[in-house]
């Protein structure tokens, strides 16, 4: 998705991980920009990582253009495993909404990425009030604590 210019946030488990929280997660989730132009860089993302939604059991079906510009929620594989494309996260918050509580970092050397800070993504885990979400609280509240004495 880097290579093809797609706008995104990085959300969720890999978000924490990356802020050094010690939690194991099996799914990268993103929030991306419903923006036309991003969601045609998006598309060709999509099928360049022969995506798939992960909710149609023995169907191979490709993402949707018009349920990717919702604020909806879409489960799919990949070749690389499992990605979830987030419209909206928490109390509606969508891409331009998280944009300002977000922070750039580089993975191997090159890539930047975007991600949520901590702070934001306790806020959002608040939020949602789901029992997995509120679980990982504590890890998250802790490590923020942890940082900040540094």
């Amino acid at each position: 998705m880097v290579e093809r210019e797609v706008d995104f946030i990085v959300v969720g488990g890999v978000c924490a991980a990356l802020h050094g929280v010690p939690l194991t997660t099996y799914d990268l989730e993103v929030v991306h920009s419903r923006d036309l132009a991003n969601i045609d860089r998006l598309m060709s993302a999509l099928d360049a990582l022969q995506a798939v939604s992960r909710l149609q059991q023995g169907r191979t079906v490709k993402p949707d253009r018009s349920h990717l510009e919702s604020p909806g929620h879409q489960l799919l594989s990949t070749r690389f495993g499992s990605l979830d494309l987030l419209g909206e996260i928490g109390r509606n918050r969508g891409y331009d909404q998280l944009l300002p509580r977000t922070t750039e970092i580089a993975i191997g050397g090159e890539m930047k990425i975007r991600l949520l800070t901590l702070e934001a993504l306790i806020e959002v885990k608040e939020e949602t009030g789901q029992v997995k979400d509120l679980a990982v609280l504590p890890l998250l509240r802790r490590t923020l604590e942890e940082k900040s004495k540094i």
